[in-house]
């Protein structure tokens, strides 16, 4: 990214695999939603390493305290949700989240075409602000219940065009459905392959569904 890395963010979170033991050949992060923390997607990990079994799983706490809560961890602040606010949250935690990615497929020896990105929520969000301007295309990234921040910046500022799956409640009552359509139609613009799966009924949550789907996903990407 044009950005520099910001110190003293240390991120860490819990973490899971390579479920066939030894060193791992791939690297998923798992990007939490505000107020969680790592906790909350690591669990995600041993239904995705079924078929990754080379995969090491890292879910790394957001690096601010929830501002909404008296628990958790949030990415950036949604107290004030106005447009701008948020894209200078995003570009506020891009760097944080770059600096740990370097370091995490560093510590594996892995590069960019061997990481994959999932997120939920406000990590949706995050993890395609900071996936689709890095130098390198990272394997995958998939987004359960999220949108694209900043979309009229992302023609002039995207550097890499990873595969992209997105699921998505049709009841979501925290980030609306049409965010879903929204975010396609700008990937669609800037050529990112984008994949996209509304859950009729779903709130704001991942579903059985979503979760093969993600899996599916997953598998493809790596399995080059």
């Amino acid at each position: 990214m044009d950005t520099q890395r910001i110190s003293g963010f240390d991120l860490d979170g819990p973490r899971f695999g390579p479920a066939a033991g030894g060193g791992a050949r791939q690297l998923v992060v798992l990007l939490h939603g505000l107020g969680a923390d790592g906790n909350d997607l690591i669990g995600l990990a041993p239904h995705l390493a079924r078929g990754l079994p080379d995969a090491a799983f890292v879910s790394p706490d957001a690096p601010f305290p929830c501002d909404m809560a008296p628990y958790g961890r949030q990415w950036f602040s949604l107290q004030n949700r106005a447009p701008e606010a948020v894209l200078a949250g995003v570009r506020a935690a891009a760097p944080i989240l770059d600096g740990f990615l370097d370091d995490e497929l560093a510590r594996h020896g892995l590069s960019d075409g061997q990481l994959a990105l999932v997120g939920f929520s406000q990590g949706t969000m995050t993890g395609l602000y900071v996936g689709l301007r890095r130098a390198e295309p990272c394997a995958q990234i998939v987004g359960f219940s999220g949108a694209l921040v900043g979309p009229e910046n992302l023609e002039r500022e995207i550097r890499s065009r990873p595969p992209v799956l997105l699921v998505h409640g049709e009841a979501d009552e925290v980030v609306p459905f049409p965010a879903l359509a929204a975010a396609q139609a700008a990937l669609e613009t800037c050529q990112v392959p984008v994949e996209t799966h509304g859950r009729p009924g779903l709130g704001h949550e991942i579903d059985q569904q979503g979760l093969e789907l993600a899996a599916a996903a997953l598998e493809r990407a790596f399995a080059g």
